[in-house]
């Protein structure tokens, strides 16, 4: 195989599973290791990829943020899955803060038939928690109108008037040593605020957030518990002794 098929072949791998292992590299190629290894090194200073340990991940831009729109047309059937089972964490009578986002915004249909009050700085999940009957808050702030996110100094004056049973929150990336992150520090900082508030804090994140890493921290894994969906056994390991973790399979 030519030097442009195997990379080419290495990009589709990539596109396929977000990231990949050498031994995936090499069952597609046929090519020695060494030769892989030269391979993921000329595509990441081409900047098409990021080496990690033992393979490669899909590059994501640091500071790049998808609008609502393109966000949620993405793993779709993953999101609600991972929603459909953290809706089972919710007891009546639990005070709970929605972030703003495709993954949590799908947890608001299973939660109709609870006794919930929501605090959520996310506009776009108004219409969904009305038409379920959900009672809700929204927080003040200033409307950000690429993810329908309310931020700023004024949303967190108005969360610090509450405390929360629960905290549902969604990412950008999970890595398992840059943490969770966002692209945007001052959603960063909601998220991170709304946690501190919380008995207990879940992250929402699909498989193709595992190894992204955003421009904003919001904080380590140890401090959230996280559900995702469809990770390789190594990769549910390596998690699961930073954080608790747990896997939906779709």
């Amino acid at each position: 195989m030519l030097t442009t098929e195997r990379h080419q072949a290495i990009l589709n791998l990539l596109q396929d599973k977000q990231t990949i292992t050498l031994q995936d590299i090499i069952d597609r190629t046929n090519a020695s290791e060494s030769t892989i290894r030269r391979d993921l090194s000329s595509l990441e200073n081409d900047g098409e990829l990021t080496r990690i340990h033992g393979g490669a991940t899909l590059t994501e831009r640091k500071l790049k943020e998808y609008s609502i729109t393109e966000k949620s047309a993405k793993n779709i059937h993953e999101k609600k899955a991972i929603a459909e089972y953290v809706a089972s964490f919710v007891n009546d009578r639990d005070c709970i803060f929605l972030d703003a986002g495709t993954t949590t915004m799908q947890l608001i249909p299973f939660l109709r038939e609870k006794d919930v009050v929501i605090v959520t700085n996310g506009l776009t999940h108004l219409e969904a928690l009305m038409e379920n009957g959900i009672q809700a808050y929204l927080t003040g702030g200033m409307i950000k109108s690429k993810t329908g996110a309310l931020i700023g100094p004024q949303a967190i004056q108005s969360l610090e008037n509450y405390r929360f049973d629960k905290c549902f929150l969604g990412v950008n990336g999970y890595h398992t040593l840059y943490g969770y992150t966002t692209p945007d520090p001052e959603e960063a900082h909601i998220k991170y605020t709304a946690s501190t508030l919380a008995k207990e804090t879940y992250v929402l994140a699909d498989h193709s957030k595992y190894n992204q890493v955003s421009f904003a921290k919001i904080c380590n894994l140890a401090d959230a518990a996280l559900v995702t969906s469809n990770l390789h056994r190594e990769e549910i390991q390596l998690l699961s002794e930073r954080t608790d973790v747990t896997e939906v399979s779709t």
